[in-house]
């Protein structure tokens, strides 16, 4: 089966650390990895990108489709996704640009691809601008070398996330209360910034501790049984953790935009029982991952 043109233009960016013939020489190209809205796969496509200050611009423009592309869909479901950008890869949170700031964004996108208003002017949807914003704990830290050294990393990064995620929040809210005069409060909804920050935060967390569940916890208890009574307490904290993440993706989807008291109170009561589930895990389990090293030494053969 011959190769898609997608595919190749893949193959030949990873090969030669970001650089591409034909229409794409010379452009500024990224790969951006998505998972799927229905599929739960990968799916990882070539763009075009814009810089802004820190952050990467994209454009779901699909060359002028009628329809937003498929990426634009699966980053609103899982807004972590992959970047990879000459030879450097990393994790990012995706947040499409809303109201003034989608325009002045676009305008930028404009002033650097003039092709993007030609997209625009064949099409009747406004076309997204996706903030590519990195975040996520480092994969292959240089200055780690024991897995305590890891979970802590991991740890400290979920604590900021769920610091922004509340003051999103704050913000967000207060902007609604301050609103006077005619017409919708700023961001209607939960605000897309928002809702993409706390879907990105609940999803990571919930690949965080499956990746525990699966694999870390199991080798503890079979190494040290004498942990196995506080694997098991932390089990159940994740199965306390999940279940507050499920009622707070709930309110998401607009139910909190008309009550921001219920929202407020079910993100203090996830960052409560986080907390204390991360300080009682580093408390229990630190001193024996102190004794693991990163990257795992293989077995002598």
């Amino acid at each position: 089966m011959p190769m898609s043109f997608n595919q190749s233009i893949i193959e030949e960016f990873r090969a030669n650390g970001g650089k591409v013939g034909g229409p794409f020489e010379g452009g500024d190209l990224l790969l951006l990895t998505t998972t799927g809205a229905r599929s739960g796969a990968e799916h990882t496509v070539p763009l075009g990108y814009v810089r802004h200050d820190d952050l990467l611009l994209v454009v779901a423009s699909a060359g002028g489709a009628p329809r937003h592309p498929a990426w634009y869909h699966n980053l609103l479901a899982h807004p972590m996704v992959r970047v990879e950008v000459g030879t450097e890869t990393q994790w990012a949170i995706a947040v499409p640009a809303e109201g003034e700031e989608r325009d002045r964004l676009f305008e930028h996108a404009v002033r650097a691809a003039p092709g993007y208003a030609d997209y625009q002017a064949r099409v009747d949807r406004s076309l997204p601008v996706v903030m590519l914003r990195r975040s996520g704990p480092d994969e292959d830290p240089h200055d780690v070398t024991d897995l305590a050294a890891v979970l802590l990393r991991i740890h400290a990064w979920l604590r900021s996330q769920l610091r922004h995620v509340r003051a999103e929040a704050d913000a967000h809210f207060a902007a609604r209360a301050a609103h006077r005069g005619q017409g919708e409060p700023p961001a209607p909804g939960l605000g897309l910034q928002l809702r993409q920050h706390c879907l990105a935060f609940c999803q990571s967390l919930e690949a965080h501790h499956g990746h525990e569940d699966a694999h870390m916890l199991p080798m503890l208890a079979a190494r040290h049984p004498r942990l196995r009574d506080v694997v098991d307490r932390l089990r159940e904290e994740h199965r306390t953790v999940a279940r507050i993440q499920a009622e707070l993706v709930v309110l998401l989807d607009g139910i909190a935009a008309d009550d921001p008291d219920r929202f407020r109170a079910e993100l203090d009561r996830l960052s409560e029982e986080l907390s204390a589930h991360l300080d009682h895990e580093e408390e229990s389990l630190l001193p024996v991952l102190a004794e693991m090293p990163f990257p795992p030494v293989p077995p002598a053969s």
